[in-house]
């Protein structure tokens, strides 16, 4: 079946990148298309996450070293020079004596004390006077711990007290210069999360004036998208065209306000995770499959926070280490069997080694997948005429069982997976994942439904939930499409072990393999 190829505009990251079109080799209808387009920008905002979040630890722990040497060097000149008396130099003995603020045993347990407290996390944490007290009595106590017993409870208490508010007081000055400064450097409109609002619009409207979206916010507004037809004065579309408007804006974040009902909620839920927004309400009571929510405040008010592509960055690193040190060692142990299965492959049947096809991967984006060659030259003209034979129902998949294409030694190859193996370098070129849904063909996605273009959220891998749930076995397209549903929104490094794990065992047994 012959398809023609058509282009995919891809929102720009920049003006200057107006012109980056991606490819795709299958049709879609518009709703797809926008889909697809959402799917290509969600490394990007993910990525403007990460960044953004990664940026202000530095700076706060960069400032918040700084000032503890600060108040070290101070503490030294009062105590140990006496630059304010010898009485004063011996009242700071007493309260702060030597060994109290040492170097970097104590900076480690400031350190220790602002990260468990959550002072390095976003909006009013990083600012929270109880948080930072919080972090400094616990720092100071982690030293203090084992003095107790040779000098004293009431000596130890009241050093501890005074190192604990002194640092306090240090810190929290701190973080308010760290703000003021990053304002000066950093205009608000540079350095705020571009923010679509979607509600009602009269709750847009309300929630647009108020402080948590005012001068110097994180949140830059670019409009809001109103639920209601016909659309409020001043909107950026309905809701039914939200990912046009999320295309076209470059929204990188999206605030529920007001009540919208389930359907539309988890339309909206979907969308913003496609396109790697980060997701918050106004609070509401709420249970959406897909997101976690969490209470964050900003300026005091709250929110609803549902989505963090920050943490999605850092998993994906996660994920991206394991690909790439996983791959590298595959390639490497396995190197003997490849070089066996290809001069197998040779001496079988003419024809190259190696068959390369084209595939669907993440964001629609396609690319060359490489396995070991398992049929005879010309299969793939032949792939038509054997659909009725198939072991699916489903047009969206085919596999038979005594594939007259297949050669002797692709036989062997495919119980065994061993013409799997070139795919480990399509992992370490990062269009695979080792764990992902496998990758279909265009013209197989060119029959997709709407949610079913959830699996390009992520890259394709070589194994996956379907082939250690049942391989072959499972027949039923949908039941796919939920077992790869349910390991994207579940995702964690744990997951991605357990079916490399059970991907062996299931290769050994050579349990579903066609």
């Amino acid at each position: 079946m012959s398809v023609e190829p058509i282009r995919q505009d891809v929102a720009p990251r920049t003006a200057e990148a107006s012109s980056r079109r991606q490819r795709t080799n299958f049709p879609q209808p518009a709703p797809q298309r926008g889909r697809l387009g959402l799917q290509a920008r969600a490394p990007h905002n993910i990525r403007r996450h990460v960044f953004r979040n990664t940026r202000r630890f530095l700076v706060l722990l960069a400032g918040d070293l700084s000032t503890f040497w600060l108040l070290r060097a101070l503490i030294r000149l009062v105590r140990d020079q006496a630059v304010f008396g010898s009485e004063v130099a011996r009242l700071a003995e007493l309260l702060s004596p030597r060994g109290i603020l040492n170097g970097w045993q104590y900076a480690s347990a400031l350190f220790l004390g602002l990260w468990l407290t959550g002072n390095y996390g976003q909006g009013d944490q990083r600012r929270d006077p109880r948080r930072v007290l919080t972090a400094c009595a616990l720092a100071t106590a982690l030293p203090l711990w084992m003095t107790v017993w040779t000098r004293g409870l009431g000596v130890v208490a009241a050093q501890y007290s005074v190192t604990t508010l002194v640092v306090w007081l240090f810190l929290s000055g701190e973080r308010r210069i760290i703000d003021w400064l990053v304002a000066k450097v950093l205009p608000p409109s540079r350095q705020a999360a571009r923010t679509l609002l979607v509600g009602p619009a009269e709750d847009c409207v309300r929630a647009q004036s108020s402080s948590l979206f005012g001068a110097g916010s994180e949140f830059l507004v670019l409009g809001y998208v109103d639920i209601q037809v016909p659309s409020g004065p001043g909107s950026l579309g309905h809701i039914s065209g939200l990912h046009e408007v999320l295309t076209g804006s470059h929204a990188e974040a999206v605030v529920v306000c007001g009540y919208l009902s389930e359907g539309r909620f988890q339309a909206v839920v979907d969308t913003a995770l496609a396109s790697g927004c980060q997701l918050l309400s106004i609070p509401r009571a709420l249970e959406v499959a897909g997101v976690q929510p969490k209470v964050v405040y900003r300026r005091g008010l709250p929110l609803m926070e549902l989505t963090a592509p920050n943490f999605r960055g850092q998993q994906l690193v996660l994920k991206r280490l394991l690909d790439l040190i996983g791959a590298a060692v595959g390639l490497i142990l396995a190197s003997p069997i490849m070089l066996l299965a290809a001069i197998l492959v040779k001496r079988d049947s003419s024809g190259p080694i190696f068959f390369t096809q084209e595939r669907v991967g993440q964001g629609g984006r396609t690319f060359k997948i490489h396995k070991f060659r398992t049929m005879k030259v010309g299969a793939e003209q032949a792939r038509d005429e054997l659909l009725s034979k198939s072991v699916y129902q489903d047009p969206r998949l085919f596999k038979m069982v005594g594939d007259p294409r297949i050669t002797r030694v692709g036989q062997w190859m495919r119980r065994t997976s061993v013409d799997e193996l070139p795919q480990l370098w399509n992992v370490l070129k990062g269009e695979m994942s080792l764990v992902g849904p496998r990758p279909p063909l265009p013209s197989e996605v060119a029959l997709y439904e709407a949610h079913h273009y959830a699996r390009f959220d992520v890259k394709p891998g070589i194994t996956g939930p379907w082939q250690v749930a049942g391989r072959n076995q499972i027949t039923d397209f949908e039941t796919i499409i939920g077992l790869e549903t349910e390991y994207i929104r579940e995702w964690t490094l744990f997951s991605d072990v357990a079916i490399l794990l059970r991907t062996v065992w299931v290769v050994l047994q050579m349990q579903g393999a066609h």
